[in-house]
């Protein structure tokens, strides 16, 4: 019920806030279309004014260009008059749709490769190997699952591939993990303790070595690319260790156990070493340690799965494809859920009422004497748990506005780095399982959101200043 209300206050804010800037506000008329039809990247009209009523300013300065950018407008000269236009940075709800499903289209491909090799290792015994391994520890965090149950294996799997920052291998392991909770799950159309445990410490978006984001800076000028890469790490262990909290004090988990604790402290050791590893390596080291390390470990992970089946003397490519088609189902089934979520996600944003959040935040903090540079990067948090491509882009806007070394460009890399999309990972998680009811999922997920938007603006401040 809960996602349920939050899709619906989308939809109805979205339109509110639309019918207030279409009637009170005189250049926002074309707000209903830009909703609708509007596409990335079209130009909109937003004011109209005349040469002798302009600021002297911008009048000036088309005696040197043709066009001038002054803020979020691009203003053109047309005969007598300045006209500002806005460019649209999200499609409106047609084109989203259309998203929407050419996103579940281009995973229909991976979903069905590694959910194949997943069969493989399956009748390999390859999962309950893993199980066996992780099971004393994913046993007192998951309660719910019994001893050396192949889930505990998939979500190892889904672990690994998020730590080494391997999305295209995450989700279908993510959506195994998911299927095999959901046959011990006594309600199918509930999330199961288990399930949203899985989901909250996914979201965390627990990654070694932010890649893309590294890409980006460099990019976009950096004199270091890889100047966020400890800040990065350290919100985003932050965030997982708070989903975990929040989970467990929520189930009645007891944390404080001999294998818990020790699995934890090894595992933040081992991080911590690997951490202080790629610190002393140069870019171009580091660069190609992130890009050779984890497809070299995935290759492998796929060579021994081949091997395991091999030696187990199991018709291989019959489990492929068996396998294979359940990826291919998996794909098309999540698209209703993930059409609905985008589709509000862009009513809100294309409405303006991210923009009136920020200002307000703006406000408020200036109000108070509070330091506002954090605010500048706060887009790109406020985007990210509902769709990684317009974080990825609210980003790389802010590096370009303020610059790639700049307090806000950095904070902006560091909170894009600091979780997962929250609610796309909902939508085509749950969707994948059919489960309608996802309990309290949605709180922890938001919280531990918070803590890594918190750690993340203490971080830049003790980093960049």
């Amino acid at each position: 019920m809960a996602l349920t209300r939050i899709w619906s206050a989308f939809i109805i804010i979205a339109i509110a806030v639309a019918g207030f800037k279409f009637f009170a506000v005189d250049d926002n008329q074309q707000i209903f279309t830009q909703m609708v039809i509007g596409k990335n990247g079209d130009s909109l009209k937003v004011k109209d004014i005349a040469m002798n009523k302009a600021n002297p300013s911008l009048v000036a300065a088309f005696d040197s260009q043709q066009r001038v950018a002054m803020g979020s407008l691009i203003y053109k000269k047309d005969g007598d008059r300045i006209v500002g236009v806005k460019p649209l940075k999200v499609n409106g709800i047609i084109e989203t749709c259309k998203d929407a499903v050419n996103l579940c289209i281009g995973l229909i491909g991976i979903m069905a490769l590694f959910m194949g090799f997943m069969s493989i290792a399956e009748r390999a015994g390859g999962v309950r190997f893993l199980s066996r391994i992780i099971g004393p520890f994913f046993s007192k965090i998951f309660p719910g699952v019994p001893k050396d149950h192949p889930a505990h294996g998939h979500m190892m799997m889904n672990f690994s591939a998020n730590l080494l920052g391997l999305d295209n291998a995450a989700t279908p392991f993510g959506i195994k993990a998911m299927e095999s909770l959901q046959e011990i799950n006594p309600q199918k159309e509930k999330a199961s303790d288990a399930q949203i445990m899985f989901l909250c410490l996914h979201a965390s978006g627990l990654t070694l070595i932010p890649v893309s984001i590294i890409a980006l800076r460099a990019g976009a000028g950096a004199k270091n690319a890889t100047d966020i890469f400890v800040p990065c790490m350290i919100a985003t262990f932050a965030a997982t260790i708070a989903a975990l909290l929040i989970v467990s004090l929520k189930q009645r988990i007891r944390l404080f156990q001999p294998v818990v604790l020790l699995w934890i402290l090894g595992l933040s050791s081992l991080v911590g070493l690997l951490v202080w590893y790629l610190t002393t390596l140069d870019k171009s080291a580091l660069e190609f340690f992130s890009g050779s390390f984890g497809n070299g470990l995935l290759l492998t992970i796929l060579f021994l799965i081949i091997l395991g089946g091999l030696y187990r003397k199991i018709d291989i490519f019959s489990a492929f494809i068996d396998g294979a088609k359940g990826g291919f189902e998996t794909a098309v089934r999540i698209i209703p859920y993930l059409v609905g979520m985008l589709v509000a996600i862009s009513m809100l944003r294309t409405s303006g009422a991210f923009d009136y959040v920020i200002e307000g935040m703006k406000n408020l903090f200036s109000s108070v004497g509070t330091d506002t540079r954090f605010v500048d990067g706060l887009p790109t948090a406020l985007v990210r748990p509902f769709s990684g491509g317009a974080a990825r882009g609210m980003m790389a806007d802010t590096m370009t506005t303020f610059g790639a070394d700049s307090f806000a460009g950095r904070l902006s890399c560091v909170l894009q780095g600091s979780s997962d999309t929250t609610f796309y990972v909902i939508a085509v998680y749950f969707g994948a399982v059919n489960i309608k009811n996802t309990r309290y999922t949605v709180g922890p997920m938001l919280l531990a959101d918070l803590v890594g938007i918190i750690t993340s603006i203490s971080l830049a401040y003790i980093f960049f200043g």
